[in-house]
Parts: C-alpha cells; sequence; structure tokens
C-alpha cells in the first residue's frame, strides 16, 4: 500500500504486491488468515518424540558396535572367500597360497587324472555345495564319493574362484604387458618376456 501513498485505503492488487514482495499491514489483513491447502502441506512437521527417541537410539547404536576385528574374533563375522581380494584374502587368512587352491590342487593331482579336467563343467549342485563349504570357512572331504564320481567339480571350483577375484590373478596393472609378451615373434623371445612380466606380479599373485 505504501506504493499508493495518495489513498492508502486503496491498496494495490495482491497480484502486484506478490510480484514487489513487500506486504504492509493493510494488505495483509486482505487475506484474514486464509493459508492455502498447498502451503500448510508444505510446512516441515517438527520431529515428534517418538521419532526424536529412535534417532537417539540410532546414533548410540552405530556409535557403539563392535570393530569388524572383535567380530571376526567372537566367530560372528567370517571372511569370504570367493569373490574377495587375493591380497586380502591370505592376510586375513594367514595362508601364503589360499586354502581353496591347495585342497583343490592337491585332489587333482592325486585323482584327477582324466580327460578334459579343466575343459568340462562340474554338476552346478556340487559346485555350490563346495563353495558354501569354502566359504564358511570350512575344508571339505573331497574324498568323498559324491566328488570322486564327479571330479570335474573340483577343477570348476578352481576356475570360479579365479573367474570371481575382484582383481585377476595376472592382474589388470599387467594386462598390457602379458598381451606384448605373448606377442612375441619367437618361443624363446616370448618365454623370456612372460618371465619377466611375471616376475613383477605382486607377492600374493606370484605365489
Amino acid at each position: 500500500c505504501w506504493l499508493n501513498s495518495s489513498d492508502p485505503n486503496t491498496p494495490f492488487p495482491l497480484s502486484v504486491l506478490l510480484q514487489v514482495g513487500f506486504f504492509p499491514s493493510e494488505c495483509v489483513e486482505l487475506i484474514n488468515d486464509k493459508v492455502p491447502q498447498s502451503v500448510t502441506n508444505s510446512v516441515p512437521k517438527p520431529v515428534s518424540k517418538k521419532h526424536g527417541k529412535l534417532i537417539t537410539f540410532l546414533r548410540t547404536f552405530m556409535k557403539s558396535r563392535p570393530t569388524k576385528q572383535k567380530l571376526k574374533q567372537r566367530g560372528i563375522l567370517k571372511e569370504r572367500v570367493f569373490g574377495c581380494d587375493l591380497g586380502e584374502h591370505l592376510l586375513n587368512s594367514g595362508h601364503d597360497v589360499p586354502q581353496v587352491l591347495k585342497s583343490c590342487t592337491e585332489f587333482i593331482e592325486k585323482h584327477g587324472i582324466v580327460d578334459g579336467i579343466y575343459r568340462l563343467s562340474g554338476i552346478a549342485s556340487n559346485i555350490q555345495k563346495l563353495r558354501h563349504e569354502f566359504d564358511s570357512e570350512q575344508i571339505p572331504d573331497l574324498t568323498k564319493d559324491i566328488y570322486i564320481q564327479d571330479i570335474h567339480c573340483v577343477g570348476s571350483l578352481c576356475k570360479l574362484y579365479f573367474r570371481e577375484l575382484p582383481n585377476p590373478l595376472l592382474t589388470y596393472q599387467l594386462y598390457e604387458k602379458f598381451s606384448d609378451a605373448v606377442s612375441a615373434a619367437t618361443d624363446e623371445e616370448r618365454l623370456v618376456k612372460i618371465h619377466d612380466v611375471i616376475q613383477q606380479l605382486p607377492p600374493p599373485h606370484y605365489r
């Protein structure tokens, strides 16, 4: 209304005041506390006491939860074997070579001199059973009839372990060097180059 000082009793239309962005007392009285429903719905509601207690509880819970190391000591948390970084897995397990590979290769060298040991696939249910046991930090008895009769499931488990490594055995970092090495002109040159690249592998991968 201050824009029309000559006649304070004749205020400007509300649309003009909205554009100006100023609400004198005379103009505010025209609304008579009638706030549109859309405006009231958009106003954030205060947090109730019930929700406030829940938030406090969650904060306390997050601060007081045990560390990963304590959960391992209690046997609550178990490290994965499949799909875990090779170096991290060996560090956590204290082994030089993953137990799953050691057990499987020893079994294959003793019982797996058959055609296509790493080419043919084993029965899926047997592979998953073995995987579950190794992931549960157990060493399955591979001499059971179910595995002796399906030797290919052990070879398939080895391939599955390598396939699920986040960083492959020959590592992403050395991929180009391995590619160049196998492209050498002669067998002798190829052998020298591959040997040189293998020496550059990280210790867990090299072993």
